[in-house]
């Protein structure tokens, strides 16, 4: 049985004094550095989503009124549906 495993490829543009500087670095793996720095981002903008829909969540949210109690309605609902009437 063969496995396959698919990795895609990215590739990013940089000038030329940014390409001189990095090249001081050989030592510095360029690519783990920015797959990091990709997985970083990702996390703070998946954050700032949950944020966002947290946000929204409680915008819309419903409150009921003062002294309601979802058990005595629930309570209420099942003795009619149960009683007949």
């Amino acid at each position: 049985m063969l496995i396959y495993f698919y990795i895609d490829m990215l590739s990013v543009r940089i000038g030329k004094d940014l390409k001189e500087k990095m090249f001081k670095y050989k030592h510095v793996n360029w690519s783990e550095v920015i797959r990091r720095n990709i997985k970083r981002e990702l996390k703070n903008l998946e954050r700032r989503d949950l944020a966002r829909a947290l946000l929204l969540n409680e915008r819309y949210l419903i409150k009921p009124d003062e002294g309601f109690s979802s058990v005595k309605e629930i309570r209420k609902w099942r003795e009619l549906k149960w009683s007949g009437g």
